[in-house]
This record gives C-alpha cells, structure tokens and sequence, in this order.
C-alpha cells in the first residue's frame, strides 16, 4: 500500500460518542436543527437518506451543513456512498476543516477501507489540512464482512468506531432485525472493535424502531451491559435515551468511588485484592471502577 501514515494519526483519542445523529444532509429543517438535539455527533447523510436526484446539491450545500451541525461542538461526520463515482464525489465534498469523520457503509474489506484512507490522504495534502485527523467509523451490513471483522478493524490508524447495520445486515440474510439474528453479529463486532481499541457502536435490535422509547431504553442498557460504548440515531428522541444509557448511573458512580476508596486502603496494606461489601474485589473489578469514572468527566 501506498499511503504513509502520518504519526498524528496514531496518537489521536478515542471520541466519547454515546448518540450519533443521522441527519439527511438533503433536508434543510433537519440540518438547522440538528445542534439542539444534544447528540454528541451528529452523521450528515448523503447516503441511503438522500433521494439520487438530489445528492449533488447535499454535496454542494456541505460545507454550510457541516458549520451548522457543529455550532454547539458535537463532533461531526459524513455518510459517504458506497458506488465508486459517488464516493469519489463525495470524498471530494466531505474532506474539509470541520468534519471530525466519516461513515463507511457497507463495508466488506480492510483493502477498501485503506482506498478510500489513500484518497483522504491525497485530499488532505492538497487542502493543507491536519494530516490524519478525519476518521472512520465503518458500518459492517453482510455476512461476507463478518468474516473479515479484525482484519477491517485494523486496516488503517484513520479507524475509529465500527457498527453493524442491522437493518441491511438483515435484508442480506434473508431474515428480519430481530434479537436472535442481530446478537452474533453485534457481539462479533463488539469484539473485534475491542480487541482493536476502537468504539463499538450499536444494539441488539432494529434501528428503526423509535416509536416505542421504553423497549428502545431496555436495548440501549442492555447494549452498554454487553459493553457497546453508544448508538447510531436515525431520530432526535433516541438522542436522550442513548445519552443516558451509555453514561453511568449515579449508582454505579457511587460504587467506583467506593471501589477507589477501598483499593487505595488495601493497596497500603499490600493487597491487590480485597473485599468490599462482602465480594471480593480484584484488578479487573478495580479497573472497571476507573472505567466507570473516566467515563463520568467525559460526559
């Protein structure tokens, strides 16, 4: 491969996205209004969202779209389309100061992920922007991907999240969103992302179904139970709900205190392991307390 990788790409942190707003880049309203809804980025579509006769004016309208969607600082990102001609239009529009990332959907290889990161390279050198900076957040949607899950984790430092679409995933089985269909693909992906250091996004279940906030909150708590860091949005009210899923619960605040409070007493003692409440507390239990923590001053 060609691209050299640029060392400011390495050292770049992992983002705190608990909700990413799907925003269809072609609607004006939705765009004017995607910095009130409190998501912590917000995704400009130009992909599935976006009527074919009218991408080509979201193109054009995208440098404005992405000042608009970021004025209160949520990070921004942009959908690309999968078709060779249309992405590289896309690539065109979208590589610009302002957008922090961008969604790979349908993505079936880490050689196709490292295309586009060359095409992002070249773009970034002759606008003179920050090597490396704009990321990936890739949107596994086949069977055929599952199979390739680590090796298009790794594919290239740009990587930053992964997510299975469930609703594609779906249709290309044969089969309906449903629980026992989406598990095995959502936690192979929730593994590979991990075991590469990148965000695991998603839950067990139909992105589509916004309607019904409670069985909508039951899945998103589950999701972060399972170890999902956050969730992909297609409608302003799953916002508050994966905000509050995907951040720790007072309770759980109180018990990593606890947690640290305990660990810093039986560390004077000589103890790495120790007992809290009667059950036993080790380094795994005391990292996941620093975990729960360190997610509390991100929010």
């Amino acid at each position: 491969m060609r691209d050299t990788v640029p060392a400011v790409e390495s050292s770049m942190s992992v983002p705190r996205w608990r909700s990413l707003l799907f925003v269809p880049a072609h609607v004006p309203r939705f765009v004017e209004a995607a910095h009130e809804r409190g998501a912590d980025g917000v995704v400009l579509d130009l992909e599935d969202s976006v009527p074919q006769d009218q991408k080509g004016e979201s193109r054009r309208q995208l440098s404005e779209s992405v000042a608009k969607v970021g004025r209160k600082g949520a990070s921004v990102l942009v959908r690309v389309n999968r078709g060779l001609r249309a992405l590289a239009a896309d690539l065109d529009a979208a590589v610009m100061e302002g957008v922090d990332a961008l969604v790979l959907p349908k993505t079936e290889s880490a050689e196709w992920v490292s295309e586009i990161a060359n095409a992002v390279s070249d773009l970034e050198r002759e606008r003179n922007l920050a090597p490396g900076r704009i990321r990936f957040l890739a949107q596994i949607e086949t069977p055929g991907a599952l199979q390739r899950l680590a090796a298009i984790a790794s594919a290239h430092p740009r990587m930053v999240a992964m997510a299975l679409g469930p609703e594609d995933f779906s249709a290309a089985v044969g089969g309906a969103p449903e629980f026992d269909l989406l598990l095995t693909p959502n936690l192979s992906v929730l593994f590979a992302a991990r075991a590469a250091g990148l965000l695991p996004l998603g839950f067990v279940g139909s992105i589509g179904e916004f309607s019904d906030t409670h069985k909508l909150r039951e899945a998103a708590a589950h999701a972060r139970r399972l170890g999902f860091a956050g969730a992909l949005a297609i409608h302003p009210t799953q916002v508050s709900i994966f905000n509050e899923a995907f951040s720790p619960s007072a309770q759980e605040l109180e018990w990593a205190h606890r947690v640290i409070v305990a660990e810093n007493d039986a560390a004077t003692r000589g103890l790495s392991a120790f007992s809290l409440n009667g059950r036993m507390v080790d380094p795994p239990v005391v990292r996941r307390a620093h975990e729960i923590l360190a997610l509390a001053s991100d929010n």
